[in-house]
């Protein structure tokens, strides 16, 4: 058995990224165009973009070079449905995608109980709601993401989806594409 299927990136070797809320997620950007996601993910060093579509909604994976090219690091995902098919949604990968970091919360690649305890320390010092994902992840009010988690070995780590709420969190949650629930 290859042992690198359960290898996770240090967060040394995984982008950086910065995430503002329902806006800008590293060089990505909610409403951006199909072919401007593209171009942002390439000049970043993200290849072997796959096109294709899953229950109306059409999905391009990025991947970063050996040695983790086997796995994609970020799905990013447009309505079918809506004529301007722009990025609604962001899939980061707990193993090999870039690590995320939110009002100073490192989210990707983490052990969820670390995670959800800064989540509920965050959610105190601001005085911010606390939500709990479809799998009992914990996370900030007004975060607009949701995390998960996914099988690394032995152990478990975060992922992430990303979104643009609007006025309703759950419409985003409710709406969003059924694969990203089935994410391991």
């Amino acid at each position: 058995m290859d042992q690198d299927l359960w290898a996770v990136l240090p967060d040394g070797e995984r982008d950086q990224w910065e995430y503002v809320s329902g806006q800008v997620l590293g060089p990505l950007h909610f409403g951006m165009s199909w072919t401007d996601c593209i171009a942002a993910m390439a000049g970043h060093g993200f290849s072997d973009v796959s096109d294709g579509t899953e229950a109306g909604w059409r999905v391009a994976e990025f991947r970063k070079p050996e040695p983790y090219s086997w796995q994609p690091a970020v799905r990013c995902y447009f309505d079918v449905v809506d004529r301007d098919r722009v990025l609604e949604y962001v899939l980061v990968d707990g193993r090999t995608g870039p690590q995320v970091t939110c009002e100073g919360i490192r989210l990707i690649g983490r052990v969820p109980s670390v995670l959800a305890q800064e989540m509920e320390a965050h959610a105190v010092a601001y005085e911010t709601g606390i939500r709990f994902s479809y799998g009992g992840d914990v996370f900030c009010d007004g975060f607009e993401m949701e995390p998960g988690t996914q099988r690394a070995g032995d152990s478990v780590v975060t992922w992430a989806f990303f979104f643009n709420a609007g006025k309703d969190h759950s419409n985003a949650r409710d709406g969003a594409p059924p694969a990203i629930w089935q994410h391991r």
